[in-house]
């Protein structure tokens, strides 16, 4: 009893302090409070970086023209964060987070197959995101005079973290209210940044980029679909949940969209414009993002763009952060939310002290694996996606929990289903670091016979590439994605219709 006490004195003495309590259980109905339009926040605000310009460089590197790059780019951006909307329905539908809600299409057990990749994608690329804002630290301190050794990079580490940290602690309701002030100050030194950079910008080089082929243009949009929407859609209900019950469902993927794509959109836009204006920029970024486009800025510009760019890779990477602890919860670990968060947030801290401290040419297989992780939750998305679509009816809230109820325990089908477009995937991908992450050099193991693409081994001299008009458009992804929903809408149209009539 007295334990028991202790836990609901603790549990109000959080609730005072602003800090989310609840974990993956359903939200209650007095808690659904929020509205389609409060969507939009936590999503412009992690999306609003001047990172996202950066993004145009890889665009262009698959070697395509200007306009086929801004129609890439919108497209792609539009549709994955569409996607997340889609996704975002279920949780009005459940009031639970995403990986719990996906138990109705892979089973109460069954779901810790997609739950395992979502972790690891999650502290993955918030760790990445972590790293980023460090070495963008060191690198402008450097250029401004101010030291940019390891001194800062301690100091920038430790205070990236604790912010990433505690925001992530805190949870939902703390973190809307700050998505909404980081909104408003990073999308102002953006514009900043924008009207600084604007007569850099060469209309003669822009226009007279050549056109690529149709394996390039895919290629491109490939990366900007994984780059954004794709890269998120794996937390997009955790964000609509507390979303009343009679909330439209069309307002809700309005917003998401709205939200998620409005900034890259624009700002990626622009970046085709400056990266194609000067070879250096478009050269320099694949190696140092943050530091090439601080190139363009006079010295007095530097610190708030700085500011920008390290308060959106935090803003992005909190969201991050707080839907890996409740995924780390649905896995099992029985420790509450705001403790999973933490030990999320401790991993990310030694994850990026690895990296920028011991191990910096680990960073590049780092990226290897999480990209390979990119195909299986792009099959877990397409399963998703199907399956909210066929369902006509709110989620039963108990069988979420209860392997016996009508969810079960495993779902053969969209676990067999993910597994077989996965390794299909696996197939149609390369691995983009085939110097530093030989491991991987397996992907692609179906573009050959399929004659898409030829691998062409390192040298003394050249380092490994693949060759072929195919070989780099990922075709795996977009593979894993649409077949993964074109067999579940199949396959699974009377275990829905059953589970939904309680039979």
């Amino acid at each position: 009893m007295l334990t028991g006490m202790t836990d609901v004195r603790s549990a109000d003495a959080a609730k005072r302090l602003g800090v989310e309590t609840t974990g993956i259980e359903i939200i209650d109905e007095a808690a659904r409070t929020a509205s389609p339009r409060d969507l939009f926040w936590p999503w412009f605000a992690a999306n609003v970086s001047v990172f996202g310009i950066s993004y145009a460089a890889f665009v262009l590197g698959f070697g395509i023209s200007f306009w086929q790059a801004l129609v890439v780019t919108v497209v792609g951006i539009i549709v994955s964060f569409a996607l997340c909307g889609i996704i975002a329905l279920a949780g009005k539908r459940g009031s639970a987070p995403t990986m719990v809600l996906s138990r109705a299409a892979f089973g109460v057990k069954g779901q810790r197959v997609p739950g395992v990749v979502s972790w690891l994608v999650s502290i993955g690329w918030e760790t990445f995101l972590a790293i980023l804002a460090v070495l963008a630290t060191a690198t402008i301190f450097e250029r401004l005079g101010w030291g940019g050794g390891t001194v800062t990079k301690v100091v920038a580490a430790v205070v990236v973290a604790t912010m990433i940290v505690l925001a992530s602690v805190a949870g939902y309701h703390i973190i809307m209210r700050m998505q909404s002030v980081l909104t408003w100050l990073t999308g102002a030194i953006t514009v900043l940044y924008v009207a600084m950079t604007v007569q850099h910008l060469d209309w003669s080089a822009i226009s007279s980029l050549p056109s690529g082929g149709i394996g390039a243009t895919i290629g491109a949009l490939t990366l900007v679909m994984t780059g954004f929407g794709l890269g998120w859609i794996n937390i997009a209900a955790d964000w609509s949940r507390y979303q009343h019950r009679d909330a439209s469902g069309a307002a809700i993927v309005g917003w998401n969209t709205f939200g998620g794509a409005l900034a890259p959109a624009l700002l990626v836009s622009y970046g085709l414009a400056l990266a194609g204006s000067d070879e250096e920029v478009l050269a320099g970024i694949g190696a140092d993002p943050i530091g090439t486009l601080a190139t363009l800025l006079p010295t007095w510009v530097l610190v708030p763009f700085l500011l920008a760019a390290i308060l959106s890779l935090v803003s992005g990477a909190v969201l991050g952060i707080y839907s890996s602890g409740l995924t780390l919860i649905s896995l099992g670990v029985n420790i509450p939310r705001p403790m999973a968060a933490l030990v999320d947030g401790l991993i990310l801290t030694l994850g990026t002290f690895y990296v920028v401290f011991v191990a910096e040419s680990f960073i590049n297989p780092f990226q290897s694996f999480l990209i390979t992780l990119g195909v299986p939750l792009a099959s877990w998305a397409g399963i998703m996606i199907a399956d909210i679509a066929l369902r006509r009816r709110d989620y039963d809230d108990d069988a979420l929990f209860d392997e016996t109820g009508r969810y079960g325990a495993f779902d053969w089908v969209s676990i067999g289903t993910m597994v077989v477009a996965s390794v299909l995937g696996w197939g149609l991908v390369v691995n983009n670091f085939a110097d530093d992450a030989t491991w991987n050099n397996w992907q692609g193991f179906l573009l050959d016979p399929l004659g898409l693409g030829t691998f062409i081994e390192g040298t003394a001299d050249s380092s490994a590439y693949w060759e072929g008009t195919f070989a780099y458009a990922n075709l795996g992804v977009l593979l894993a994605l649409i077949l993964s929903f074109v067999v579940t809408y199949a396959a699974r149209r009377g275990t829905v219709r059953r589970q939904e009539s309680g039979t």
